[in-house]
């Protein structure tokens, strides 16, 4: 035997000693082995995203609250107060259509916007969005 083999024992040996096929039969299956962990790896990425996104709605529910009892809701109008009951209702998923339209409303956004950052969230987190 060739001195590829020495110090060879075994599977590796014979898998040397079989030839192209069986060198191409090993190679796919650790392909595939390979493939298993990066899907499981992207699994868990996806599953922390959904954590991530979870635990931003909890902060910004937290500061929408806040933000309610401290400023109150005088000059929001109840569309907007619905509008923006419903972001929170489906845990901070889209649409992001809460209009602000009058000046307290405005107000409110700002705030919400300004607290949201603070808590972590990018600015375009907040639903806060006119379509017209």
């Amino acid at each position: 035997m060739s001195s590829v083999f020495k110090g060879q024992t075994g599977p590796m040996r014979r898998a040397i000693a079989a030839g192209p096929r069986r060198r191409a039969i090993l190679v796919t299956a650790l392909c595939v082995a390979l493939g298993f962990v990066v899907i499981r790896r992207a699994d868990a990425t996806d599953t922390g995203a959904a954590d991530w996104t979870l635990e931003k709605c909890r902060r910004y529910r937290d500061a929408a609250q806040e933000a309610l009892q401290r400023f109150g809701s005088t000059g929001l109008s109840d569309g907007f107060l619905s509008r923006h009951q419903a972001f929170l209702d489906r845990d901070c998923t889209d649409p992001r259509d809460v209009c602000p339209r009058s000046p307290e409303e405005l107000a409110f956004a700002d705030r919400l916007i300004i607290r949201a950052m603070n808590a972590g969230t990018a600015s375009t987190f907040p639903p806060f969005g006119c379509r017209n």
